[in-house]
């Protein structure tokens, strides 16, 4: 089939790296709005709703559903972690490093670490206190916006889903690889507001913020591919 005029003249790769730029450019706005109103004392009501409605009206204490569900959160919250995600980090750059694709390792590597950094500057440069509506279902430590495990977690599985797809040539496989990375981020982020350790607008932020960093280092990926200094995948353009 004849590829449209349009596709002819860019290219396919020119095409993929300016759809990821307008969709990090998207990302970035969002996520510079959503600060800008947090700084303005924005959102409080509309996240002091959803955080109570996701409680018992008679016990704040008690979040909605049973024991085993509420433990079941913990576990999937646990995922977005940094111990969690550092080993799925470090086990896929293994993995990577034993079939001989050491940049790509050490690209994954340096995209997270980064991502982490930048995770952790923000949360000390905003500054924001936790809630204090309900009582907080997992230990914290630090300031709460933006979302250290929405931003992580997208970072981790979106650049890792990429990579994947690099390598896959079944496309029903990239969409299962891509939908695994948005499901894992959204219920990883989801899972912060119901243990009352984030407001709505952290996760929002940090799923912006996530979702930002990944295509920018995706965007890089191309580029350092088509120098051939990042190992490309089966289906890569010659």
């Amino acid at each position: 089939m004849k590829r449209p005029a349009v596709l002819t003249e860019f290219g396919w790769h020119e095409l993929s790296v300016l759809l990821l730029l307008c969709i990090f450019a998207g990302a970035t706005w969002a996520f510079i709005e959503i600060a800008d109103e947090i700084s303005e004392g924005g959102f409080r009501d509309i996240d002091t709703a959803i955080l109570l409605a996701l409680r018992s009206p008679t016990n704040p204490a008690d979040p909605l559903g049973p024991r085993w569900f509420e433990e079941s959160v913990r576990d999937v919250t646990a995922l977005g972690g940094t111990v969690v995600t550092l080993f799925i980090t470090l086990a896929a750059s293994g993995f990577l490093m034993l079939q001989g694709k050491r940049r790509a390792a050490l690209f994954i590597v340096v995209a997270v670490a980064s991502g982490a950094i930048v995770s952790a500057a923000l949360k000390s440069g905003f500054d924001r206190p936790r809630p204090d509506l309900v009582p907080h279902g997992s230990f914290v430590y630090s300031s709460s916006f933006p979302s250290g495990h929405a931003m992580t977690a997208g970072i981790v599985y979106m650049t890792l889903a990429a990579v994947l797809i690099r390598v896959q040539t079944r496309r029903r496989l990239r969409v299962y690889l891509a939908s695994l990375a948005v499901v894992l981020t959204i219920v990883i982020g989801t899972s912060r507001v119901y243990l009352g350790v984030h407001w709505p607008s952290d996760v929002i932020g940090g799923w912006a913020a996530g979702a930002a960093w990944a295509v920018l280092w995706w965007t890089i990926a191309l580029w350092l591919q088509r120098r051939g200094d990042v190992e490309k995948g089966p289906d890569s353009d010659p």
